[in-house]
């Protein structure tokens, strides 16, 4: 859930402390030169001083200084970490290990996720697994128990434990070959569960532990299968303890037991030990939103169990299950129907692809046209090629079906849905209500921007996950009339206010614009009354132009500016995951009928007018404009095909754009952007149909 790990590579890792590091040479700035020989010597040649008094002392200067920038760069460069390792960690003076932990966790913590590799491959996971396994046995021995130790020797193993156990989680994020061998490491994961089982566990340590379980929880098959076998400490069943309690723990639970349903595939039509599913959690952590708001100290949020971040870790983990029912449904889907799915995976956000099946009875169904093809072209050979008017239905219902809700055939009760339930009527509330907000926490005005988005984010995950159910039959009409007024509440409270707003947040405006392109997904269906409170298309228009502003500046962002937009929501490695793609995907969806056709009109000129702009329009706009349009304008008996489509011209403009779409679609590198490539493929094939189909079809 939530968190990924950001360091996917590794290399075969050598004997780390084999031999001595080489010599440094003293750094070339005077300043720093003479810092080193002030600061840095003196302790690091005590910290492998004889006298072990001497050694403690250090250890205990250096988690002091270790703090100032300049002073942990210098440690660095003289191989502090080498010396903790080899002598500081496995010192006998327990005092001299928690300064030596302790410097260790304040590395981690200030410098970036490349120092988790580097200490991984340095071995410090035998080290840790030699210290988890000491303190495990300092608070488990019966003889004598732990509560008769002096009270500094507690509050060094408490230390230590502490110190461990941001390790182990920062490690497990950081490096995926660290976290494949935390998890297989029995001393650590017996350390963790000893952690949670005792009573006595300080709420820092506690906490810290929890966290962990969250982070090696998320897709470990075999982390989640320990914690459901851990008859010892019975580590299941203090998390669905504490899932039923409230604060941040209870929180925290919520989380690990969503990764644990996520890879155990306990969901709604499959639940698990008890019937449980993330139904169970839903109602913890809406009340936990509703709590955390009511705080009068939302700024006092430097300890771990701040308001601030109840509210952000419970948005994510309802983000998360958002996401995950969407796909149990899906997965539902393609098991009634046999498997026989086309559909690539996809973010949580991202529209359902643009594709046709392989099998279309059609001859050019295989392959996009070659260069020199045209449309018109297929006039020439009408009487040898021409299909019957059965093929041309069938052919224009996979170009105008791409959209396809991929859940046909999923119960339509809501009451058989019972996560979907418990989202609706209590998570979107209190998601809302957050949205809403604009002072959550007053005097920090970049962390209430974030957990707005959080909020955002969890409404959009909800709402798509709804609008890929498939209401086209009526069968989920039940779904639908739960979810129709809902949905208006959240276009009307949240989406309006962000447009109104003018937001120069990118990352707040890709998320709502997403919100509004799954929440307009459903409203139009059914005929119901327009749902537009004014001219919000027109703020969509202006959003999508000036999105493009930031696309031709995607290849000078750098690496630290990706992190950050990566963070506040956006996506920077997937086109169609782009603020002006998903604008396209609203204004497409706000022209579908019941549109008036003044709307209409003015949303089908701008899609065509995007398409036109090739080769200045990105590719995966242009994907998504087309696909749109063949939605719009796919069946010749809705009022639009003739008063908008053949009335203002379309067709010809559709014609016109086939050597730009193709010449832009060739452009693309099917080796950097694979997906973009294919489901431009899809849509030229797909345009090629269309105008074939509208040309036999001219009222």
């Amino acid at each position: 859930m939530g968190k990924s790990r950001r360091n996917r590579g590794g290399q075969k890792r050598s004997d780390p402390i084999s031999t001595k590091p080489k010599p440094v040479k003293p750094p070339s700035d005077p300043e720093l030169a003479a810092l080193r020989e002030r600061r840095i010597l003196p302790v690091l040649r005590d910290l492998q001083s004889a006298d072990p008094k001497a050694r403690t002392t250090a250890a205990g200067a250096v988690a002091n200084i270790v703090q100032d920038s300049r002073c942990r760069k210098l440690l660095l460069r003289e191989q502090v970490v080498y010396v903790l390792l080899s002598e500081t960690l496995t010192d006998a003076s327990l005092e001299s290990r928690a300064a030596g932990w302790d410097i260790l966790r304040v590395l981690i913590a200030e410098e970036e996720a490349d120092f988790c590799v580097h200490l991984y491959r340095v071995d410090v996971v035998t080290a840790l697994q030699h210290a988890a396994r000491k303190v495990t046995e300092a608070l488990t021995t019966a003889n004598p128990p732990f509560s008769k130790n002096s009270k500094a020797e507690q509050e060094f193993v408490w230390s230590i434990a502490e110190a461990l156990t941001a390790i182990i989680d920062a490690l497990a994020e950081a490096h995926d070959e660290a976290f494949e061998a935390i998890v297989r490491n029995h001393d650590i994961v017996h350390f963790l569960f000893v952690l949670l089982s005792l009573g006595f566990t300080t709420a820092s340590v506690y906490e810290n532990a929890m966290l962990c379980l969250m982070t090696l929880s998320e897709d470990s098959r075999q982390f989640v299968e320990a914690i459901i076998a851990d008859e010892i400490t019975k580590t299941y069943q203090r998390l669905t303890s504490l899932q039923r309690g409230g604060g941040y723990k209870a929180v925290i639970a919520c989380g690990i037991l969503h990764n644990v349903f996520a890879v155990m595939e306990w969901h709604d039509q499959n639940p698990g030990k008890g019937g449980v599913s993330d139904a169970v959690l839903v109602p913890t952590l809406s009340q936990s939103l509703e709590k955390a708001q009511l705080s009068s100290n939302m700024t006092n949020g430097h300890g771990s169990s701040s308001p601030a971040d109840i509210l952000q870790l419970a948005l994510e983990i309802l983000a998360s299950i958002g996401t995950t029912l969407q796909e149990s449904l899906e997965k539902r889907s393609k098991a009634e129907w046999g498997g026989i799915v086309d559909k690539d995976d996809k973010d949580d956000d991202d529209d359902d692809d643009d594709v046709m099946d392989a099998d279309v009875d059609s001859d050019d169904a295989d392959e996009p046209l070659s260069e020199n093809e045209d449309p018109s072209a297929d006039k020439d050979d009408e009487e040898d090629d021409e299909m019957d008017e059965d093929e041309m239905e069938a052919d224009m219902e996979m170009v105008t079906g791409a959209d396809d809700h991929p859940d046909e055939g999923v119960s339509t009760n809501i009451d058989d849905l019972p996560t979907l339930k418990e989202l609706l009527h209590k998570a979107i509330p209190q998601a809302l209500k957050i949205a809403q907000k604009t002072d959550i926490i007053s005097r920090d005005e970049e962390a209430s921007t974030a957990i707005r988005t959080h909020a955002f984010a969890t409404l959009n995950n909800i709402s798509w996950t709804v609008s890929c159910i498939d209401f086209s039959d009526g069968q989920s009409a039940p779904i639908l009339r739960v979810w129709r007024p809902i949905a208006r509440t959240i276009w009307r409270e949240a989406v309006v206010p962000i447009l109104a707003s003018d937001t120069s947040d990118i990352g707040l405006a890709t998320v709502v614009t997403s919100l509004a392109w799954a929440v307009a997904r459903t409203l139009h269906i059914g005929n119901t009354a327009p749902f537009l409170a004014g001219d919000e298309h027109k703020k969509f228009i202006s959003l999508y132009h000036a999105s493009k502003g930031l696309n031709t500046n995607t290849n000078n962002t750098t690496e630290q500016e990706k992190k950050e937009q990566q963070q506040q929501g956006a996506n920077v490695e997937d086109p169609f995951q782009s603020l002006g793609v998903k604008c396209i995907g609203v204004l497409g969806q706000l022209a579908l009928d019941p549109a008036p056709t003044a709307l209409n009109r003015e949303l089908g000129v701008f899609l065509v007018t995007v398409v036109s702009a090739l080769p200045e329009t990105p590719v995966a706009d242009a994907v998504e404009a087309l696909n749109q349009l063949f939605d719009i304008y796919g069946d010749e008996k809705k009022a639009c095909d003739q008063e908008v489509f053949w009335q203002d011209g379309f067709l010809a403009h559709f014609e016109a754009a086939v050597p730009k779409f193709r010449a832009a679609v060739k452009r693309v590198d099917k080796g950097k952007s694979a997906e973009l490539r294919q489901r431009a493929d899809e849509t030229l094939m797909n345009l090629t149909r269309f105008i074939q189909y509208k040309q036999k079809h001219r009222p």
